[in-house]
């Protein structure tokens, strides 16, 4: 048993499914497998941004801008829709999430070459990347009649059961997979979380790393951006507005420590469902908005804890690996 509480994904995996439980209690419509499909693809954003997200905490930074990205890559692809309605959409999408990148570049060229601390930086590009969507669109919105049918049918067409939109973050997630435990960039992402000064020994530039964390986060925020202005048939000033929050509080509560190096892609996801049920869950039952607010944080709060309780023991067990073997003769 206590083998199985050592593992956050087991953790998740039984909290997730006492939570479905208990509401469905209630309200047995909840666990239909229809309800379930629509609770799983309303999370395939949230998913989708928390895995840049890790990438970005494995390394010992944070991205305050991701929301700030989505918003703009998200604008700019609503606005060329509109303007230019027969640009196929897989150009569309290779010009939203190549600007995801390049914005998420920024991000790490400004972490690696000047040294600035990463939530400087990224608290610095989310004010830029917001105000630069006021400017780029002079605070009109971009509505769904301006919107072209294919632009806007596309995460929600329906292929074996599941929208487009799900079996793109499924697509995602299988992508992570193959990177973190298939490459050495993905093996890098741990070691620099680790101990970067290791790291330099071992021939794994710490900066560089970092940046291409930033990049891959920006990438993924440039996708999601489109996902979110098509499946809201919407794109204004403040989209995801705050969601920043949330992308963090996935990674937090999958077990990613921010302290960089400990994660996982399928405790990212796992954190993401977690509150994805909630968020869908709290309704249901009536809880009120601000309810879920404080409920939200408090889940936070309690990961958190959980997490450095975890890290501090760690610690000790190592310690006292050491101190036997320097008792040892």
């Amino acid at each position: 048993m206590k083998a199985l509480l050592k593992h956050r994904e087991l953790i998740l995996v039984a909290a997730i499914a006492v939570l479905i439980g208990l509401i469905s209690l209630r309200f047995p419509a909840f666990i239909a497998p229809r309800n379930m499909v629509r609770v799983f693809d309303d999370t395939s954003i949230l998913a989708i941004l928390a895995l840049g997200q890790m990438l970005v905490i494995l390394t010992r930074c944070i991205d305050l801008s991701m929301a700030a990205n989505l918003a703009l890559c998200g604008m700019v692809m609503a606005m060329l829709n509109a303007a230019f309605p027969g640009i196929p959409m897989p150009l569309l999408l290779a010009v939203g999430i190549s600007l995801g990148a390049g914005l998420g570049a920024i991000n790490g060229l400004l972490v690696w070459k000047l040294d600035i601390p990463s939530i400087v930086v990224t608290l610095g590009t989310m004010t830029i990347f917001r105000g630069s969507i006021f400017l780029l669109s002079s605070g009109q919105w971009v509505n769904a009649h301006q919107m072209s049918d294919a632009f806007k049918a596309l995460p929600r067409a329906v292929m074996l059961g599941l929208p487009v939109s799900s079996w793109i973050a499924i697509a995602v997630i299988g992508l992570f997979v193959l990177l973190m435990s298939r490459t050495p960039l993905g093996r890098s992402f741990y070691a620099v979380g680790v101990n970067p000064t290791a790291s330099v020994y071992t021939g794994i530039d710490v900066g560089r790393t970092r940046f291409f964390a930033f990049t891959i986060a920006g990438a993924v925020a440039g996708l999601a951006g489109y996902l979110w202005v098509a499946r809201y048939a919407v794109a204004y000033v403040d989209i995801a507005g705050g969601f920043e929050l949330q992308i963090i509080a996935a990674c937090v509560i999958g077990g990613i420590s921010i302290a960089g190096g400990i994660g996982t892609v399928g405790g990212a996801v796992l954190g993401a469902l977690f509150l994805g049920v909630v968020n869908n869950a709290l309704p249901v039952i009536n809880v009120s908005p601000f309810a879920q607010m404080a409920i939200s944080g408090a889940v936070i709060v309690i990961a958190v804890i959980f997490n450095a309780r975890n890290e501090r023991k760690k610690g000790r067990i190592i310690l006292k690996k050491a101190e036997k073997a320097e008792v040892a003769p």
